[in-house]
């Protein structure tokens, strides 16, 4: 185990698994001679050299069909789109070719990894604080993970590399300096499609994803005051769902809160909420409650965005409402 930040976990994923498998390459914007915006990719031009570290043009519908032929045809190309509020530019790869040719055309497989930052908190305002996981997550033969600790990072992006489906690896800015303890082997990697439970409890179970997570945890410290025990599950992957992880913390706490930083309005909070209700209704005491960003433009005031965003203490409300 290595101690490390969120970033380098991801840079030390794509390297080993650039030297594993030599049909591996990165592009997008500013990733290769400048080691992309937050540094993921820092040295990997030096390193493999630039055809396999490639530096691109301002143009996200471009990138996007090139993955999906690249991967067509032999390769596993890992693109990096520079925030995911451009990832509606990538949609029409997404839909109408990534995730359908391996169902139109017997024997094709598309494996490759879209990786994204999204998410608010930064001061970056509307235009570079979305989190869109519904966009992504709403398109059948797309898998989305997003990992909140440096291990999951390595994990998952390690597995979503070797995948033969598209993976779309959502990634919060504010994550990338968070340091933990690191597995070094080699073949480490996170199955797609597990949570992970983050705290035990028994009155309420908060289904958190990425930085949430964070904050579903001091939210978990907060209700401990009030001798209220909620169980923390991180998500990990939003497409597939852990069903059995959620029927089974449900099932144990009878009571469920939501939390997603995309808006509430068809936001994945919602489709969260109605596949609980779907799969658990016999199990709940209370309506699941859900814990949002409102539906509008994150912005750029430092104490209006702090006012908006999901955080701990509106978490522990919906768990104490819910409990009510």
């Amino acid at each position: 185990m290595t101690m490390m930040r969120y970033a380098e976990a991801l840079n030390q994923a794509l390297r080993e698994e650039m030297h594993r498998d030599p049909s591996v390459f990165l592009f997008g914007e500013d990733i290769a001679r400048y080691g992309g915006v937050f540094k993921v990719t820092r040295g990997l031009m030096d390193e493999f050299g630039a055809s396999r570290v490639r530096d691109t043009p301002i143009s996200e519908q471009t990138l996007a069909a090139m993955a999906v032929t690249a991967a067509m045809t032999g390769t596993r190309p890992v693109l990096e789109i520079m925030y995911a509020d451009f990832v509606p530019l990538v949609l029409d790869a997404l839909i109408n070719q990534a995730a359908i040719y391996e169902y139109l055309w017997q024997g094709v497989q598309m494996p490759f990894v879209l990786r994204t930052q999204g998410g608010g908190g930064a001061g970056a305002g509307a235009q570079h604080s979305k989190a869109l996981d519904s966009l992504v997550a709403h398109i059948p033969g797309i898998k989305v993970v997003a990992p909140v600790t440096p291990a999951d990072a390595k994990g998952l992006l390690k597995a979503a590399i070797r995948d033969s489906q598209p993976v779309v690896m959502l990634e919060h800015k504010l994550l990338y300096n968070q340091r933990a303890e690191v597995p070094d082997d080699l073949d480490f990697t996170v199955e797609i499609g597990k949570a992970r439970t983050v705290v035990e409890g028994r009155d309420v179970s908060i289904f958190a994803t990425s930085r949430m997570v964070l904050e579903s945890q001091k939210a978990a410290e907060l209700l401990a005051r009030d001798g209220i025990s909620a169980e923390v599950i991180d998500l990990r992957t939003l497409r597939p769902l852990d069903l059995p992880a959620i029927k089974a913390s449900i099932a144990k706490t009878h009571n469920a809160v939501v939390v997603n930083e995309g808006w509430r309005f068809c936001g994945y909070a919602a489709e969260l909420s109605a596949t609980i209700m779907d799969h658990a209704f016999h199990e709940l005491d209370s309506p699941v409650a859900r814990v949002t960003l409102p539906d509008m433009p994150v912005p750029y005031s430092e104490p209006l965005e702090t006012a908006v965003l999901p955080n701990a203490e509106k978490i522990a409300a919906a768990a104490r409402l819910t409990l009510s």
